[in-house]
């Protein structure tokens, strides 16, 4: 009987070893991994470029804004140092992240102090080339008072403004000629470009004809529209959609030449000028330019241009000129010639005024 009860309590232990030791009957549990999902990029959307080309007579001034910062190109003359620091007030603007001083003339230099006596001045950037007149000496002084050192940019060398790129083409140092020492700068703006020559001549441009880099969407012309700039090789190389012109009305020196504006038009080009349009406003969303202007005094673009080409005009038989009828320089009315074309004009060999540019 004890041996029967033994036999059965071994067979139990048995029975209970070999289930625990079984290989299990069914399959592990698999946990799927979770798929990861990636997000297809977006584009950032690029804040506006606007640039303002400041109407300072016969001088030059540009003042640039895009997303926070601000840069100024120029200034005008000293008598415009009021005109400057109140458009910058206008503009709300308080700080000046860069200032460029294309070269030591007055025109250019002369109104840069004002902004330099009452508002912060991150960088600013002159060519070496310097001038003993008081307007530069006054503007040295200014940025020494800023605590502020001016670097002479070399070439190629190239800060943001912005969302915006500015880039130095040129900034030689030409004691002989001041105008050929001017900074040329490109700012470029997504698929936008402007590009600032202040007053280089025809030696300065063709320093940069074999660079590659010239092609701009907006072109400062240089010098006022001096017929010693925006030579024909220069101009071919930037092949720009506007061109600005800043100049003063009635100046003494003939600015913008007629030869300046007959290789505009060649080029196809729309001409904005400060003498009949005051203040030019240009506004870059990246891909496209917007204009709008103070005044609309014989706004210089291609579609005018074609309005005036079949119509009247108005001769002067002892200068030779032709005119717009509503130009202000017409001549007595017993020197007038009335041409019923412009090319009927310049076949009587008659040549465009300068003034009103027909």
């Amino acid at each position: 009987m004890k041996k029967n009860i033994i036999v059965s309590l071994l067979l139990s232990i048995i029975c209970v070893l070999t289930a625990c030791t079984a290989e299990p009957t069914t399959q592990p549990l698999t946990v799927a991994p979770t798929p990861v999902i990636t997000a297809e990029p977006t584009e950032q959307p690029i804040s506006e470029l606007t640039v303002h080309f400041v109407d300072v007579g016969q001088a030059d001034a540009a003042i640039l804004q895009c997303e926070d910062d601000t840069m100024i190109i120029d200034g005008g003359n000293v008598a415009d140092s009021s005109l400057i620091v109140a458009y910058l007030k206008k503009l709300n603007i308080d700080n000046i992240d860069s200032m460029v001083c294309t070269h030591a003339h007055e025109d250019h230099v002369g109104g840069l102090s004002a902004p330099l006596s009452v508002m912060p001045v991150g960088a600013i950037y002159a060519p070496p080339a310097e001038s003993d007149s008081k307007a530069y000496q006054n503007f040295k002084q200014k940025a020494v008072d800023q605590n502020t050192e001016i670097i002479h940019p070399v070439n190629y060398e190239s800060f943001s403004l912005g969302s915006a790129r500015v880039e130095i083409l040129a900034c030689p140092d030409n004691a002989d000629n001041l105008n050929n020492t001017s900074i040329i700068l490109k700012i470029t703006h997504k698929n936008k470009s402007f590009l600032f020559t202040g007053d280089a001549e025809r030696e300065e441009e063709q320093t940069l004809l074999d660079k590659g880099l010239l092609k701009s969407d907006v072109l400062k012309v240089g010098h006022h529209g001096s017929d010693t700039s925006t030579s024909y090789p220069f101009l071919r190389e930037v092949m720009p959609e506007y061109a600005v012109i800043s100049v003063g009305k009635g100046n003494s020196y003939g600015h913008p030449t007629e030869a300046v504006l007959s290789r505009l038009r060649d080029a196809d080009v729309q001409v904005y000028r400060t003498d009949l349009q005051g203040d030019i406003i240009m506004k870059s969303d990246g891909d496209n330019i917007t204009v709008t202007t103070a005044k609309n005094e014989n706004i210089q673009t291609n579609e005018t241009a074609a309005e005036y080409d079949e119509g009247i005009y108005i001769g002067n038989k002892n200068s030779k000129k032709f005119h717009r009828p509503d130009c202000r320089t017409l001549p007595a009315e017993k020197n007038r010639i009335e041409f019923t074309s412009r090319a009927d004009a310049v076949n009587e060999g008659y040549s465009p005024c300068g003034n009103c540019a027909p």
